[in-house]
């Protein structure tokens, strides 16, 4: 990632992504094959983000640049751990927070 901003991103998507399987599939520090496939293809979605440095989340984005099925399964995670997030990383919900206030970009050319 050639940004602070998409690596605080990908950073924070880790850790909810360690959150929500941790609580649903049991798992340890490790990610179970379904969430690291979720994982992995978000990673790729971010690192090719056309708005980059510009980005809001992606909740709040103008591209949904995820397939239909990985979009309804991040939703579900970030459902799961949003809430959680304060109370594990506090500085990257915070952070994540401000981030949400961003002015949504508008789509390049």
């Amino acid at each position: 990632m050639n940004s602070s901003r998409l690596t605080r991103e990908s950073e924070t998507l880790k850790a909810m992504l360690r959150l929500y399987c941790r609580g649903q599939h049991g798992k340890g520090a490790e990610l179970c094959a379904e969430c690291h496939e979720l994982q992995d293809f978000a990673l790729e979605r971010l690192e090719k983000c056309p708005f980059q440095q510009g980005k809001t989340t992606c909740a709040r984005c103008p591209i949904h640049c995820y397939r239909m099925d990985m979009r309804e399964r991040i939703r579900i995670v970030m459902r799961y751990a949003g809430p959680r997030m304060p109370l594990a990383h506090p500085l990257m919900a915070i952070r994540h927070a401000l981030d949400s206030l961003r002015r949504t970009p508008q789509r390049p050319l």
